[in-house]
């Protein structure tokens, strides 16, 4: 092993280390108004139900279709795209989403209901195959897993004040107006985004600028640095970037949304039937939820986003316990609110893990894809779970939703542990 000569210090104020606050908080208002279109269905199924004459289970299908339009569109249109400003692209998917609001409050019937809920799909697939990884371009690849938490917050926000206030809104005034307020929020919060998202081209990830160099630090030969025990130690941390990687994050993530969406879409009816919680205190239930899952998300910008090896089959397995919990204490409220809590938590946690693993994995250069694939996958599972509770619910009841979510914890838990362990072992190879 042969050192050549020091190389000369580089200037060490080249690239800021300011962490992009006002670019992540605009992504986290997109996020926020994105998924409280998606998931305002969920908080207003009877209303809804009740106002265009179809069963429950049909409007928790707009959530489905939404989905399937996001898998068959996003990965497309993101590619049809490329060559656009990504500032530009994020902007106008916010006002389209808008649009499609406004026409889901002024439709008179389910079928137009249903159209307006494609056009909103359409938009959301691109916004999130471009958010995700748009989030990554802003940051060095060690900080993804912060930039994701501050900038996913939006969906939890709309966990915590979106769904349970168009929930209230919608019991108040009805659901129409609940559509339609959230569709001026759109409108606004898309002039918010022109003005506060910094633009950024493509592959302009700070992995593509190389670190600066502050002390001069031998070489070998060929020109490359020996590897340092902090080196070696962040090798062991991040698995090497692989095409198989992606896969499985994204397969991985599509099972567990399908698990989570099969419950979650209809837990107005289990909540109000099974649980035993009253009509007028469902918004109170949806917002603790959605408070508990702020709460896992800020464990992941703390501690949970840099560990997500060990972090996920954590949170999967805790899960799993949660909707036992509540499986096992229907009827008796505060047991059931408590392990309605935990789930919050976990799920909060969850998805901002399962996508900071997949940009972990994926290679620099295809990372636009690769959160269009991640978004495909995720919506997947968001459409196969609202079908495929829809059926579990017209053939075997509410009760049986729960335990499905259950047994397919325990299969992605399985999963998680085999593809770490596979992925770390190929790892290892190539470090070696």
């Amino acid at each position: 092993m042969t050192l050549a000569p020091p190389r000369p210090t580089a200037p060490t104020s080249t690239p800021s280390a300011r962490f992009p606050w006002a670019g992540l908080i605009a992504i986290a208002v997109a996020t926020f108004l994105s998924i409280s279109g998606e998931m305002l269905p969920t908080g207003l199924l009877p209303e809804m139900s009740a106002d265009l004459g179809v069963t429950e289970s049909s409007i928790g299908l707009l959530v489905s279709v939404f989905a399937f339009t996001v898998v068959l569109t996003s990965t497309g249109l993101t590619h049809l795209t490329r060559r656009l400003p990504r500032h530009l692209i994020v902007v106008g998917l916010i006002v389209v989403l808008a649009i499609s609001a406004g026409l889901t409050a002024i439709a008179p019937t389910y079928e137009l209901v249903l159209a307006s809920r494609v056009l909103g799909g359409l938009a959301h697939g691109m916004f999130w195959a471009i958010g995700g990884a748009y989030a990554g371009h802003l940051v060095p690849r060690a900080q993804v897993g912060r930039a994701l938490a501050v900038a996913m917050s939006g969906g939890t926000l709309a966990f915590v004040l979106g769904v349970p206030l168009g929930t209230a809104l919608g019991q108040a005034l009805g659901w129409r107006e609940a559509f339609g307020i959230l569709a001026g929020l759109m409108a606004l919060g898309a002039v918010f985004v022109y003005k506060f998202l910094p633009p950024v081209g493509r592959g302009t990830a700070h992995e593509s600028t190389p670190e600066p160099v502050t002390d001069a630090v031998p070489t070998l030969v060929d020109g490359t640095a020996p590897p340092t025990g902090a080196a070696v130690r962040r090798r062991r941390a991040l698995p090497k970037p692989s095409v198989l990687g992606v896969v499985l994050s994204c397969v991985i993530t599509a099972v567990f949304m399908i698990g989570h969406y099969s419950f979650f879409t209809y837990i107005t009816p289990y909540l109000v039937r099974s649980t035993g919680v009253p009509e007028q205190g469902l918004a109170g239930w949806l917002f603790a939820f959605g408070i508990a899952g702020a709460v896992g998300l800020g464990m992941v910008g703390w501690f949970l986003g840099a560990r997500p090896r060990v972090s996920i089959p954590i949170g999967v397995a805790v899960v799993g316990l949660a909707v036992t919990g509540m499986l096992l204490f229907e009827g008796m409220l505060v047991p059931s609110l408590v392990a309605f809590v935990l789930w919050g938590v976990t799920f909060g946690a969850l998805p901002p893990l399962f996508q900071t693993r997949m940009l972990q994995v994926a290679p620099e250069r295809m990372r636009d894809l690769a959160s269009a694939f991640y978004t495909t996958g995720f919506n997947a599972g968001i459409g196969g779970g609202a079908l495929i509770g829809a059926l579990v619910l017209d053939g075997s009841g509410l009760d049986s939703l729960p335990v499905l979510y259950i047994v397919v914890a325990a299969v992605v838990l399985v999963a998680v542990l085999a593809s770490d362990r596979l992925l770390a072992r190929r790892s290892a190879g190539r470090v070696a």
